[in-house]
């Protein structure tokens, strides 16, 4: 199930709830599944809020109290398949049951089937969201963390084919500094996952204020970057290993970059050609996929 049968009546009134409510909202919101199945309590504790926040919360939206609204879920997941122990000891337990091969199999299907859904419901926002990027006289770049390698993907894609892409990770804490010279015709790229590091956010709503063009990768409709950015593409994180997916965010990115490329394709091949040779003044690369054979020690 990609969305709870509250969803939408929790993402419509989010704006007008508390902060308490919008905590345990957000988490009803991305965890369907574990609604259903969870106690109230072990809710509340991973949502960071205090039990009787759930129950109001399911007064709030006109259900007798939280059993009600577990049961609405029950009765949307009863196929589910998710445990009660932490994430860690699930996957530990998985593993023994299925052995290493199984649960390979089982983590490789599951980016599989993420990258088949965001093909599915996430074209439109992955093309406008490319438009805007090629659009953009300076992209900057931020991501921090497990978001930081996909930040970093897309700032090195588009530093070979276009000449302004900034990422915004400098050394002594001075990464953000380079945001004081962007404009309203630039465009900042933020990427953050659950749990949401708050410098990314921080930077988002900074550029947001100044009214510099925001698209953002980030996981849920109700995240912080989903709520100041202009063009959002969703992805899933869910995984069976015990470290949440970044593959369907690495995924949009390299479709990111070759969207932008070919929608300046004339500039993104003279930028390629100026790559290529200065790649090859510093003989960068290998000629051959063979490794060079290692001299042979002359016999004693």
């Amino acid at each position: 199930m990609a969305d709870g049968p509250l969803s939408e009546r929790l993402i419509a009134g989010f704006d007008a709830m508390s902060e308490q409510f919008q905590l345990a909202a957000r988490y009803i919101i991305d965890q369907p599944h574990d609604v259903a199945l969870l106690s109230m309590r072990d809710q509340a504790r991973v949502a960071g809020v205090q039990p009787a926040t759930m129950t109001r919360l399911a007064k709030h939206l006109g259900l007798t109290g939280y059993d009600e609204l577990r049961e609405i879920y029950a009765e949307a997941v009863r196929s589910g398949d998710v445990g009660f122990a932490r994430k860690a000891d699930v996957q530990a337990i998985a593993q023994r049951r299925k052995g290493d091969h199984g649960l390979a199999r089982e983590i490789l299907g599951a980016q599989a089937a993420e990258i088949v859904h965001l093909a599915e419901s996430q074209l439109d926002a992955i093309v406008s969201t490319a438009r805007r990027l090629a659009s953009a006289k300076c992209v900057f770049c931020i991501g921090l963390r497990s978001s930081h390698a996909t930040a970093w993907h897309l700032h090195y894609i588009l530093s070979m084919i276009r000449e302004k892409s900034v990422m915004l990770d400098a050394v002594g804490g001075t990464g953000s500094d380079a945001l004081a010279h962007a404009s309203r015709n630039d465009v900042l790229f933020a990427t953050s996952v659950f749990p949401y590091t708050r410098a990314t956010v921080e930077i988002a709503e900074y550029a947001h204020q100044h009214r510099i063009p925001i698209v953002a990768i980030t996981d849920s409709e109700v995240a912080p970057l989903a709520r100041v950015a202009d063009d959002v593409v969703l992805v899933q994180t869910k995984s069976p290993s015990f470290f949440h997916t970044m593959t369907p965010a690495f995924a949009v990115v390299e479709v990111l970059g070759a969207l932008v490329a070919g929608q300046g394709a004339e500039a993104a091949r003279d930028s390629l050609l100026r790559f290529d040779a200065h790649l090859a003044d510093f003989n960068t690369h290998l000629k051959s996929r063979a490794r060079p054979a290692r001299p042979r020690r002359p016999l004693p």
